[in-house]
């Protein structure tokens, strides 16, 4: 309790909180700093400043530059975590280690040991919770593992090429050869990073590795170039395309059981000016399966949609630009109208997952088989639920307004700004007015913003000009929602700060923000009088429509993102 005393002496706690402290580490198997930064008592660096002063070993703030490869290799990943100690740096024969409890035996034993193997003679210095953490991510970062990878490929040439000699068909995922692994350390660490795509792009010097988190691009690796045609040709092989073609596009998918999960990934290969370039979408079958909330899609607008899902007939749009999250929560409708008594069939370009009990079928322009075609075909199949990846021209369009007017109900995309888009948009493909009121249920916007981490994020006070903005933008907010918070009193909102919960990015997921339209009398008579996009709003917000800008302010102030990430997200439109 030396920490505790430490800071009743000097004055920095009362002798009341002090028992109070005492009697909780007697409760609890944690550890007086664990204790004292719960209760916030001080900070994380003036508590380890008063530490270092207590045990006399001098407190080392390391910088945000990694240790190097062959530094950490001297401690292993399990010994580091379970002793917490971490190498430093390395000069000639010395060693610097950086330990959270250098007081402790058990972590002063295994140092002796692991010296003694190793060879080495260490310098002892304290670190943060916060600093080891920091080291002990790089354990498993991709430089580390691919090193690794890289330096079996310049030793074993002939396994490599044997390894890329087998039959796609007989082919099983190992990880024997070291392209295998390289590989295989890829897709892994874009599953354990939740990345949503893997870009493998070849330059003139290097080969780059860049994956998308949260919408985010991020540079995450690079190679030797050297290796960028094993690399493409054993991910061709995974996914049964062609070896020896890289002067054309080619498309492909493959399965792997990564971390005890069984994972699709969708390839597509694309000739540039070095080589061929790889993009890699990452469809994990857990992001097919979110809840409503989970999506984002809550409250009024929740109400809405599941209103136009009780109908035994309509069209339900879904719009927005690629990667929006469309897809996504056309899959969440139809989970909800999947039922043992309706045939469900949809035809898609590509088909994301599988979804247990629904007919998928996947388009093929190159053969005639278009949207259109499939929509045409499917009308025969005896289908009470449609689903039409995307009405891109207007004979789809005029397809899936004939399907729903003749009592099914479709379910599509379109590629609009808003959900007052979609009519005018419908209108210039040929639909005829009179013909949207009548099947038009619900027409869904959306875009993704990603999600504030919920265990670092900070509260703040918005400045004056902020403060202003959010009031400006929930002007036209319903009356039942305006009720949820007390605009004429204080207002807070949330910071992204970073921890190692979010790989110290402050945000972790994504969610949509939402615009619903829904069908009513008073709409179906703009949209027959005057169905331009300023006379629609109008009706459309007299009726409890709110923006994606209005929505996303809400959740600012529920705490779930940030007035920059809706900014960034809403000015896209």
């Amino acid at each position: 309790m030396k920490l505790i005393l430490e800071l009743y002496g000097q004055g920095i706690v009362s002798e009341d909180k002090k028992k109070e402290l005492e009697a909780v580490l007697q409760k609890t198997s944690k550890t007086e700093e664990e204790i004292i930064l719960e209760q916030h008592i001080v900070s994380e660096e003036a508590l380890f400043r008063l530490k270092s002063k207590v045990i006399n070993v001098p407190l080392m703030k390391l910088d945000t530059k990694p240790v190097a490869p062959e530094v950490l290799e001297l401690i292993s990943g399990a010994a580091a975590l379970n002793y917490n100690m971490v190498p430093l740096f390395k000069k000639g024969n010395i060693v610097g280690i950086g330990m959270v409890y250098p007081e402790n035996i058990s972590s002063q034993n295994a140092l002796r040991f692991l010296s003694r193997k190793e060879n080495f003679v260490y310098e002892i210095y304290l670190v943060t919770f916060s600093d080891i953490q920091n080291v002990l991510k790089q354990y498993k970062t991709l430089e580390i593992e691919t090193k690794k990878a890289l330096e079996e490929l310049k030793g074993d040439q002939k396994e490599v090429l044997g390894g890329l000699d087998q039959n796609p068909a007989t082919f099983k995922i190992t990880d024997d050869a070291p392209v295998i692994k390289m590989v295989m350390v890829i897709l892994r660490h874009a599953i354990e990073g939740s990345a949503s795509d893997i870009h493998i792009e070849p330059t003139r010097d290097r080969l780059n590795i860049r994956f998308r988190q949260d919408g985010i691009l991020h540079l995450s690796l690079f190679l030797p170039i050297s290796v960028h045609s094993s690399i493409v040709s054993r991910i061709k092989i995974l996914a049964n395309l062609k070896i020896d073609e890289n002067r054309i596009p080619q498309d492909g998918r493959f399965s792997a059981k990564i971390n005890g999960k069984d994972i699709d990934f969708r390839v597509a290969t694309f000739p540039i000016l070095y080589g061929e370039k790889v993009e890699i979408r990452v469809l994990n079958p857990s992001a097919a399966l979110q809840s409503f909330d989970a999506l984002g899609l809550r409250g009024r607008n929740l109400e809405v949609v599941q209103s136009a899902l009780k109908k035994p007939y309509g069209l339900i749009l879904s719009s927005g630009p690629t990667g929006s999250g469309k897809t996504t929560t056309l899959y969440a409708l139809l989970r909800t109208l999947n039922q043992e008594g309706v045939n469900i069939v949809t035809v898609e370009d590509p088909i994301e997952y599988s979804i247990a009990g629904v007919n998928q079928s996947q388009i093929r322009a190159e053969i005639g088989y278009t949207f259109a075609e499939g929509l045409r075909q499917i009308l025969r199949q005896d289908p009470n639920i449609i689903m039409v990846g995307e009405i891109r021209d207007e004979e789809t369009a005029g397809l899936a307004i004939n399907a729903a007017l003749t009592g099914h109900v479709v379910l599509s995309t379109l590629h609009t700004n808003s959900a007052i888009g979609v009519i005018p948009r419908l209108i210039d493909m040929g639909v005829k007015p009179f013909l949207i009121p009548s099947t038009l249920r619900v027409a869904i916007a959306q875009r993704l913003i990603r999600v504030l981490c919920q265990k670092c994020r900070k509260k703040v006070s918005p400045s004056e000009t902020l403060k202003q903005y959010i009031l400006e933008t929930l002007k036209g907010l319903p009356l039942s929602m305006k009720k949820e918070f007390n605009f004429s009193g204080a207002l807070y909102v949330y910071e992204a700060k970073g921890c190692q919960l979010c790989n110290f990015k402050g945000y972790k997921g994504r969610m949509g923000l939402f615009e619903i339209l829904s069908m009513t009398d008073e709409l179906s008579d703009v949209i027959l009088k005057d169905p331009v996009e300023s006379s629609i709003l109008k009706a459309a917000q007299k009726q409890g429509m709110f923006t994606m800008a209005q929505e996303g302010m809400v959740k600012v102030l529920q705490g779930e993102t940030t007035i920059d990430e809706v900014i960034r997200v809403t000015q896209e439109k």
